[in-house]
């Protein structure tokens, strides 16, 4: 049943109504009776667990599904979108996670791509150029060339293309999914920037996002699905108390807390990296893992950190220095040498670079350990489903059954079946990269807890994380990179937030 709770300060006259709004697959009920009403200039954000509808509710709107049931009033007037380019014509814009873009485009290409600048069926380049420019002043980016090639830009770049093929097209109603996931802090500020000076036009925003700090920082009004259905809607994003967001989204209080650090000595040296370098990303990098503790790395994107990891996982060939595992040197960028020796890598973009989305749960839990499910060189179907199914009901990774695709599962369950992965692989070394980008809170708090009860097992991780309070909370000993460098270690009890950002920032603590 929804709560509405209308603030003092609404933006305007509802732009977008979306009454009982279902929509089935098969076995499963997705949208059971969503409510939403988004105003023109307002920032509305849309809040819920991993798989309680928000995807497919945006590609409703989107039209990329259609409602088996309910109705969308646009603008005043009842509307059925039957496509995406219909309700893209209608000033309907969406800008994914994973950006739709054309890599060896340009800027003004991709802009206008679908819709291009011509005359008698001839390309207006310097027209489109023209365009593209005024478009990208307007989000108060002009440095960007429009003739620059979409590839040669940074993550913040391509998000702020995407944007400008948006407007290209009139958009009234912009939709953001998780814009913030691959920006740092000062990215993020240029977003929020951007996002208030469309507002202001008349602009209305749907913001989805799992980070409630900028909930608050950017919304104005909030709307919380829980299983399919609007739970709350219309709360203010400054005035309510998480604690309440939280109980909305989860239907139950969950402290947000971390697991408390072990009290056990740490055991001998697994990991040891000496003077690692990556000619022109980072250099001298010194690093060991004890059994037992986790060691977290922090800095800004673009700063090394992932290049590390991906770097003592094989995957990127070293230009300098060493890594070994018990005490045994690895040879530089060979990846079955790494996992040969124990080492387990959880990589940032998971769905890219870490599953066999279109395959089952059982596939890519085994896909590393195929030898321990195979009898006389033959896979064994069935000691296959036992062992899957055994570490995906311990890891509580829902929907079960371990036939699914894991393309169907939520960001947080896909993060567990690459956990499992490497726990029946039986790795000596964990590495996860933001192992909770795209994540629920109730499904953080699960990971974390598993983190640490895999250090509490013996295994040696290695976390990397944007969100400092994460790396703060979660590891025993911080390593601080900026700029390719590692300019301060110390245990995690000695650093707080504030000084982690005065080293990301300035390299020293002010």
């Amino acid at each position: 049943m929804s709560t509405a709770a209308t603030p003092p300060d609404q933006p305007g006259a509802p732009l977008l109504q979306m009454r009982g709004i279902v929509k089935e697959f098969p076995g499963v009920r997705a949208l059971d009776g969503i409510d939403l009403d988004v105003c023109a200039g307002e920032v509305h954000c849309l809040l819920g667990q991993n798989g309680a509808g928000k995807s497919t509710l945006i590609k409703i709107l989107s039209a990329s599904y259609q409602p088996d049931e309910g109705t969308i009033v646009w603008d005043g007037e009842e509307r059925r979108l039957t496509s995406p380019m219909a309700a893209i014509n209608a000033g309907i814009a969406t800008i994914y996670q994973e950006l739709d873009l054309v890599p060896g485009l340009t800027v003004a290409e991709n802009v206008f791509l679908g819709h291009e600048k011509s005359r008698l069926g001839v390309s207006q380049r310097s027209v489109a150029n023209r365009a593209t420019r005024d478009l990208l002043k307007r989000l108060g980016h002009s440095e960007i060339a429009p003739h620059r090639r979409v590839e040669t830009l940074s993550p913040a770049g391509q998000q702020v293309a995407s944007m400008a093929r948006a407007l290209s097209h009139d958009t009234r109603l912009l939709i953001l999914d998780e814009p913030s996931a691959v920006l740092d802090a000062g990215e993020v500020a240029n977003l929020f920037r951007v996002i208030r000076g469309l507002t202001a036009e008349g602009v209305a925003v749907v913001y989805i996002s799992h980070r409630l700090e900028e909930i608050r920082e950017i919304g104005d009004r909030i709307t919380v699905l829980k299983d399919g259905a609007t739970v709350a809607t219309g709360l203010s994003a400054r005035d309510t108390p998480t604690s309440e967001l939280i109980r909305l989204m989860t239907g139950r209080s969950i402290e947000y807390v971390f697991p408390p650090r072990s009290e056990k000595p740490f055991g001998d040296v697994v990991l040891e990296v000496e003077g690692l370098g990556l000619e022109g990303v980072f250099a001298d990098v010194d690093l060991t893992v004890r059994a037992g503790e986790i060691v977290g790395l922090t800095g800004l994107v673009g700063a090394g950190r992932s290049e590390i990891l991906e770097t003592v996982y094989g995957a990127r060939k070293a230009t300098a220095g060493t890594v070994s595992v018990d005490g045994r040197r690895l040879r530089p960028g060979q990846v079955p040498a790494a996992v040969g020796a124990g080492i387990g890598l959880a990589p940032e973009e998971r769905k890219s670079q870490g599953l066999l989305l279109d395959q089952s749960v059982a596939d890519n839990i085994t896909v590393s350990s195929l030898r321990s499910v195979s009898r006389f060189g033959f896979l064994d179907r069935g000691a296959e489903r036992r062992k899957a199914d055994e570490l995906s009901t311990s890891l509580d990774v829902r929907p079960s059954g371990v036939a699914r695709k894991v393309r169907t599962l939520s960001g947080g369950n896909q993060q567990k079946v690459v956990l499992a992965r490497w726990l029946l692989r039986g790795c000596r070394v964990l590495m996860l990269d933001e192992p909770t980008r795209g994540v629920d809170v109730g499904a953080r708090t699960e990971i974390y807890q598993l983190v640490r009860t895999l250090a509490d097992s013996g295994v040696a991780v290695v976390v990397v994380s944007s969100e400092v309070d994460e790396v703060l909370g979660l590891a025993d000993r911080v390593l601080v990179v900026r700029e390719g460098v590692v300019v301060a270690e110390a245990p995690a009890g000695e650093l707080d937030e504030s000084k982690v950002l005065d080293l990301v920032m300035e390299g020293r603590v002010a």
